[in-house]
């Protein structure tokens, strides 16, 4: 019961989660990296394996794949993991039910005219489905695709409209899982105190503070929500005053801007304090503007995703990085536009027809469907994960301890 009434707490603050998500977005600004040493089985990236042949031979299926690529915003490695995985479909893994996947990009560059320009051609090329990894522009394209009675789907929610609007499809929890796995982590580490530094842009820490209030407060921890300028070169006064009642963990929600920043801060400051860190402030421009990986060894991740792992389902993540994008950092933030076309090919394998409603349900009808190179996680899709918030299909987070060379050690699956 009090879980339910949290999430109510946390649905009348303006569903939060939406500027929430749009800060974990705002961390996904790394650069791919140029090493191609994902190929051989005894590179650090992990184990690789050959890859089966089962091409598609079906009539094609045409999918969406609207990716965050243009102006300031450079993530093409969310475009080239999803090429890869729809080559990989294609030519090993038996398409989609046996239809070869013809892929349609369409790049736009986080703001409401591009995002509206790739939602329209995706109506106008008569997509079965629309896949991006993750975008801030969700409330532009959700109602034009949507409108369009053509399937959503996206690794995880970051605006409002991802988390309400029926014929959305949410892979993950997105922020909202992250903090209830981190208040459920804090509790069991015995932590009174918690904060959460966050950058200034926007509503985003008020929106933080009034979802993760109710979420900590239910885990008997105190929660601090601390805002740092993130145009500021050295934020070290406002982290230090946040800082001052000494909590026992720490959270940092933002860009890599802000991750290096405050890591920074953290080490000269507060260097024994409890790490507890997003993707963002686990890829590698943190590592080296910090001196290296070694520097997070003892931190808690949260991830929907565990690349240290040699489980088969990360084996094959690898082993297709390797094959189809070799220049792509098979340890980078890559995996999100693989997930989701992976994803696809995992609920489609039975399908029959190449049609919108063909997919929709599909998408809706499978149960407990592993999430691609997350073992431990699943994703339904039927709106029953999060009843109050239907788009979600998981509302589960990986929580690993950072070990040497960045490796995720001890990892367990929270929020089932």
């Amino acid at each position: 019961m009090k879980t339910a009434l949290s999430l109510k707490r946390v649905m009348r603050a303006s569903v939060a989660v939406g500027a929430a998500g749009a800060l974990v977005f705002g961390g996904l600004t790394a650069c791919s990296s140029d090493d191609d040493d994902s190929d051989s089985a005894s590179n650090p990236a992990g184990k690789t394996t050959e890859l089966p042949s089962n091409p598609a031979t079906g009539d094609p299926i045409k999918i969406g794949f609207i990716a965050s690529e243009g102006g300031a915003v450079q993530m093409p490695m969310l475009r080239t993991s999803g090429e890869a995985a729809a080559k990989y479909l294609n030519e090993n893994g038996g398409g989609i039910g046996g239809h070869k996947i013809e892929l349609v990009v369409c790049k736009q560059s986080e703001e409401p005219a591009s995002a509206t320009k790739c939602a329209n051609e995706m109506v106008e090329k008569k997509v079965a489905a629309v896949l991006t990894p993750l975008s801030s522009q969700g409330a532009v394209m959700l109602p034009i695709v949507t409108g369009a009675k053509i399937p959503y789907i996206a690794q995880a929610p970051v605006s409002r409209a991802e988390f309400m609007t029926p014929g959305a499809y949410m892979l993950s929890g997105g922020t909202l899982a992250v903090l209830s796995g981190q208040a459920v982590t804090a509790a069991k580490d015995g932590i009174k105190k918690f904060t959460v530094l966050i950058g200034d842009s926007g509503d985003a820490a008020t929106s933080v503070k009034a979802m993760a209030t109710p979420i900590f407060k239910q885990a008997g921890v105190e929660l601090k929500v601390v805002v740092v300028p993130v145009a500021s070169a050295d934020p070290t006064p406002e982290i230090t005053a946040g800082l001052a009642d000494k909590p026992g963990a720490v959270t940092v929600l933002g860009d890599t801007r802000l991750c290096v920043s405050s890591m920074k801060v953290l080490q000269s400051v507060a260097p024994d304090v409890k790490k507890y860190l997003i993707a963002s402030c686990l890829d590698k421009p943190v590592w080296d503007a910090i001196g290296g990986q070694d520097k997070l060894i003892g931190a808690k991740a949260f991830t929907s995703v565990n690349l240290s792992s040699d489980d088969p389902s990360v084996i094959l993540y690898r082993s297709i990085m390797a094959k189809y994008a070799p220049d792509d950092d098979p340890q980078g933030l890559g995996y999100l536009g693989y997930q989701v076309v992976m994803a696809l090919g995992a609920i489609g394998k039975d399908i029959k027809g190449v049609t919108s409603d063909d997919l929709r349900t599909a998408l809706t009808t499978a149960r407990d469907v592993p999430l691609p190179a997350a073992p431990g996680l699943t994703f339904t899709c039927d709106g029953k994960a999060m009843p109050m918030l239907p788009p979600l299909c998981g509302k589960a987070i990986i929580a690993s301890d950072v070990a040497a060379n960045g490796k995720f050690e001890n990892s367990t699956v929270l929020n089932k």
